[in-house]
Order: structure tokens, then sequence, then C-alpha cells
């Protein structure tokens, strides 16, 4: 089987085809011509999950299945949610999303946060959603050199490392996209 992933984060693509049995191939956006950069306006994670994917399928015509994932700070009342990626701006750079959340957080005892990925399959004419969280603290400061995005800075629960201090294999046993790929792979065997 091979399904479109409506994203072109190279990481996200690296992540998610590791979990993946060999009968499931991931296409890339790249790959069935798809170099625009699809709207994610929504003010809700699932709803960006939802646009991303009905975009591709309405567009292209294919199956696909996108992702979106937020960081929700308790501290912050759940900021920067679905404005994650582009928290310190637009340039959507992680050091500097990483800096204004510490910078936020300064002096705050409360750092209990959560990783949330909502994931939205298009197959055969219908949409199914999965919904992953992993739920942890954040840190007070940058750790490992793993990963992407803020995953120098949350511990997840019952750990002493980031996520970004854990092999791939470890962070997708325990990770919110781990869970809700699992549950995603769990529809596409059934």
């Amino acid at each position: 089987m091979k399904i479109v992933f409506a994203t072109n984060n190279k990481n996200k693509i690296k992540e998610i085809q590791s979990m993946l049995p060999p009968s499931i191939e991931i296409i890339s956006l790249e790959s069935i011509g798809c170099n625009e950069e699809i709207p994610e306006t929504s003010d809700t994670i699932e709803g960006n999950a939802i646009m991303k994917a009905n975009y591709v399928t309405q567009k292209y015509g294919y199956d696909c299945f996108a992702d979106d994932t937020g960081l929700e700070v308790d501290a912050l009342n759940g900021e920067p949610g679905v404005y994650s990626a582009r928290y310190a701006g637009e340039q959507k750079s992680a050091e500097d999303n990483m800096d204004k959340l510490l910078l936020n957080l300064k002096g705050k005892t409360n750092r209990a946060a959560q990783f949330k990925t909502v994931i939205t399959l298009n197959l055969k004419g219908q949409q199914h959603l999965f919904t992953g969280i992993a739920r942890g603290e954040i840190t007070l400061e940058k750790s490992g050199d793993h990963g992407f995005g803020y995953d120098p800075i949350f511990k997840p629960e019952g750990h002493q490392e980031t996520f970004a201090q854990l092999s791939l294999e470890a962070k997708n046993i325990i990770s919110h996209r781990g869970k809700a790929t699992r549950a995603l792979i769990t529809f596409l065997n059934d």
C-alpha cells in the first residue's frame, strides 16, 4: 500500500516511515508534485490536520494522511498550542521557539506540558482521526541533539531524559506522534 503523507517535514517522514510495516510506503508531497505551502489556518490542531489532508485529497486526488502537532503548556494556558511551529514568528525557527518558551516560563514552578498530535486519514472517501498525547514537563535548559522542534526542552513523564536525548526508537514508543501513528497503523492493518 502506498499513501501520501501531507508534509514536507523530512524528520516527520523519517520518524513515521520507521514505524510503518514494510507493506506501507509513504509518498511525499514532493513526489506528487505538491510544492506549495498547504494552508494551516485553523485555530485547532484537529482543524489543521483535517485541512491539510483535505487539501491533498481534493487538489491531487490521493488518499492521504496529515498530522498536526502542538505543545500545550499548562502555566501558559495551553500556549503555544496550534501556533507551536511559529511561536516566535513566521521564520518557524525551533531555536527561537524554544528560547521564547523558556523565557515565558521563567520563574514559573508549574512546568507541566503535553505534546498532542492529531492524524487525519482520508481513505476511500472516508475520514478518520487518530490522537496521541505525551505528557511531561518543560526543562530549564536545552539537552540533547536528537529529534527536532521542542524535543530538547521536553522531558516525558517517567523519564530523566528529554525527547532529544532519546533514540528515535525509544522516542517513538512513548511520543505523541508514535501513539497516533500506532492507532493509524492498527486501523490500516484491520
